[in-house]
């Protein structure tokens, strides 16, 4: 009967667990994608900064201050 008596983990717990778990393998891949980078003298694969190159022209005509002037 030793095993009725025993606690439970309850679903919250584990959830929480979990989601620790994948917050740690993130950081891992983050980590390890900032190693490599650096191994191959490139710059930071997590920064939010966008390149010049990713820009369109789409996105420069509706940052164009004359665009929404006109009227």
């Amino acid at each position: 009967m030793a095993s009725s008596s025993k606690k439970k983990t309850t679903m919250a717990k584990l959830n929480r667990e979990a989601a620790v778990r994948e917050r740690r393998h993130r950081k891992k891949l983050k980590k390890d994608a900032r190693k490599q980078a650096a191994v191959l003298g490139l710059t930071d694969p997590t920064s939010e900064m966008p390149v010049d190159d990713e820009l369109t022209d789409d996105d420069l005509q509706t940052t164009s201050p004359t665009s929404s002037a006109a009227g």
